[in-house]
């Protein structure tokens, strides 16, 4: 009998060819990816009332160069994004201290800096750079070094510092992704609940010191989230209209180009922060449900791959990709359906923008290279085993 087995078979990626990395990325991934894009095409489309410009064509460009920009980033070693993690984190703060100073305003806010082709967000950039930062701190510690609160102070300071930098430009909403992204990797590196639970008393303590630091658009955006309908013209016109296209949607929706708040131009910011109620106006319930479950297979898949990595690197960096996509997700369809205040954080590869398109691409190569050299046993030094 022949005892050949194919699960036993397993490649190493310290032999692999570039073709042969390239044949071992997940394509069933990278195809949910393309069709979640996709979908975010066809509604920049209709956002635009039939019309590929302005939205549409420049996020397909944007995809493209952010596909190309994912299956490098997955050819790389991982031990090469394990090694200049730090340099990549201190590149990211450097950005975000450049933004204080030669920033660009736009909406009233100073988050961009102006490269002349692009208008880079450095916030986006640090949300990838703080996973690596993190995940290489954490990589290799030991249950007792966890646990010591001093080995906790250099992450602490990863995470708050840049959260601090974002919340001054000012941008709410990015800085507590900042905050939650960089909590789920404490939790997943080991750290103890009861120390979340002191930072959590010590956060709702501060809330009266740190609402005197709240911009007076951002104090009516809570005021509003708790009444509503205090002021529906004003700073609640944005959540009421949002709420009657979702209502107005129903079970399979208007029908594609036929949404009334959207076209008839009731509903603001339709091609950014609130196109996924653009969606479920022309698309209904069911349309919704069909993204959401896009939405839920890429965060099973981010989810297998991290358990499958051999390496705690490669598991944290998975896992911490996989999070702060949920936390887009989440942020994004919990703020139209006013569920939370408003902020804004765009819906991933449906929502028009640059940075963030390229800097999800960008994860998503660092997932598929945790997919790739998931075998791949990683010291704590860094000295690397064939599994």
């Amino acid at each position: 009998m022949n005892n050949f087995s194919p699960q036993r078979v397993r490649f190493n990626p310290h032999r692999m060819t570039l073709r042969e990395k390239f044949w071992q990325m997940n394509w069933m991934l990278i195809g949910l990816i393309t069709i979640c894009a996709s979908v975010g095409f066809i509604m920049l489309y209709s956002a635009a009332n039939g019309s590929i410009d302005p939205w549409a064509q420049r996020q397909m460009v944007r995809f493209g160069i952010g596909f190309a920009m994912m299956v490098t980033v997955a050819l790389v070693d991982i031990r090469i994004w394990m090694r200049y993690a730090y340099s990549f984190y201190i590149v990211a703060m450097v950005l975000l201290v450049a933004v204080e100073v030669v920033g660009s305003v736009g909406m009233g806010a100073q988050r961009w800096i102006d490269l002349g082709i692009v208008q880079l967000q450095p916030s986006e950039v640090m949300k990838i750079s703080l996973i690596l930062a993190l995940a290489r701190y954490f990589h290799g510690a030991t249950i007792q070094e966890v646990g010591r609160p001093l080995f906790l102070l250099p992450p602490l300071v990863m995470v708050f510092a840049p959260a601090v930098l974002v919340l001054k430009q000012p941008d709410l909403g990015t800085a507590l992704m900042l905050i939650a992204g960089g909590g789920a990797i404490f939790f997943l590196a080991g750290v103890r609940m009861w120390k979340f639970g002191l930072v959590l008393a010590a956060a709702i303590g501060s809330v009266p010191i740190a609402w005197q630091f709240l911009r007076q658009y951002q104090k009516n955006r809570v005021l509003i989230f708790l009444n509503p309908e205090a002021d529906p013209l004003g700073t609640g016109y944005h959540i009421t209209q949002s709420k009657i296209a979702l209502g107005s949607g129903g079970l399979f929706g208007k029908g594609f180009l036929q949404g009334t708040q959207s076209h008839l131009n009731f509903l603001p910011e339709k091609q950014t922060d609130f196109i996924f109620t653009m969606l479920a106006e022309e698309t209904g319930m069911v349309g919704g449900l069909f993204l959401l479950g896009i939405y839920v297979l890429i965060l099973a898949y981010g989810y297998a791959i991290a358990l499958r990595s051999r390496s705690q690197f490669g598991r944290l960096v998975a896992l911490g990709v996989t999070v702060t996509f949920f936390l887009y997700v989440f942020i994004n369809i919990a703020m139209v359906m006013g569920l939370i205040p408003v902020v804004g954080v765009p819906l991933p590869l449906i929502s028009y923008g640059g940075t963030a398109m390229l800097t999800l691409m960008i994860g998503f190569g660092l997932m598929m290279s945790v997919y790739i050299h998931r075998d791949v046993v990683i010291g704590r030094r860094g000295s690397s085993e064939e599994g």
